[in-house]
């Protein structure tokens, strides 16, 4: 496998509205793009720090995972992810270690990007995912 960077940090809020002002009025950062996954059952805020992107993910339903997450462990970050030169081989070469896959096809995500999550009860805790 291949990890050419971080690709982005995850981090889970309740609302992107309070949340927005934080990243822009005192670190100084610009929002890009906000954009709803549907498939997802979140809203995201995108900021770029170098090379590496920072994700707000607002839930949208009770029911997604980001609204599970917040309910059990309150806003903060939730995962990291790559990016992979090949998803499925990068999924294929982790499963073949031992590792357990949420996402054993990857799916669409957010800004065009496919996406793949490995569960964190396999890597040391972290939720990761791999994109491309």
């Amino acid at each position: 496998m291949n990890i050419s960077h971080i690709e982005h940090i995850g981090i889970a809020v309740k609302d992107l509205r309070t949340a927005i002002p934080y990243y822009e009025e005192i670190l100084g950062l610009k929002c890009y793009n906000i954009e709803e996954v549907t498939e997802q059952k979140v809203k995201t805020a995108f900021f770029k720090v170098g090379q590496t992107k920072i994700e707000l993910l607002e839930p949208t339903s009770e029911e997604s995972t980001v609204a599970k997450f917040i309910e059990k462990k309150g806003e903060g970050v939730h995962h990291i992810a790559f990016s992979v030169d090949n998803i499925v081989d990068a999924l294929a070469e982790c499963e073949n270690k031992g590792v357990q896959l949420i996402d054993k096809v990857p799916r669409k995500g957010a800004e065009g990007l496919t996406i793949a999550f490995l569960h964190p009860k396999s890597t040391t805790g972290v939720l990761t995912e791999f994109c491309n």
